[in-house]
């Protein structure tokens, strides 16, 4: 799946671009250079050229994914032809949700709306409750 030109060889913020981790060429350039890609648990520069083979952790927002190069593009397609420019890792895939399923747990504690009257009502009945030790 190379592109157009039949090109086998292209820099990594161009492949990053290609295959969707990013939106533009600078955001992936950007997140290159902050350290937020790596390679073989190494930071790498912006011109460093990908391989079929090579293994990526890419820090994404909260979560971090490690995907397994398949193949090489520098043309920004559909997401369908994305997604088979890698495959992530089991291991990345189970990380990810445990994570996800403890940032929604810590959610819980944290309505998602303000009380209304019959809920304050209820609060104020419980600290008054409380407090007076009945």
């Amino acid at each position: 799946m190379s592109d157009s030109a039949g090109n086998t060889r292209t820099r990594i913020d161009k492949w990053l671009w290609a295959a969707r981790f990013f939106k533009t060429r600078s955001l992936a350039k950007a997140a290159i250079e902050s350290g937020h890609v790596h390679c073989q648990r190494q930071r790498i520069k912006v011109s460093r050229e990908v391989a079929v083979g090579m293994q990526l952790r890419i820090r994404q927002g909260f979560d971090y994914k490690t995907v397994d190069v398949l193949a090489i593009s520098d043309v920004r397609g559909p997401a369908a032809a994305a997604q088979l420019l890698y495959a992530e890792t089991p291991e990345s895939l189970a990380e990810r949700a445990e994570q996800t399923a403890q940032r929604q747990a810590m959610n819980l504690a944290h309505p998602d709306h303000r009380p209304n009257k019959k809920e304050r009502r209820q609060i104020h009945r419980f600290q008054r409750d409380v407090g007076s030790g009945g």
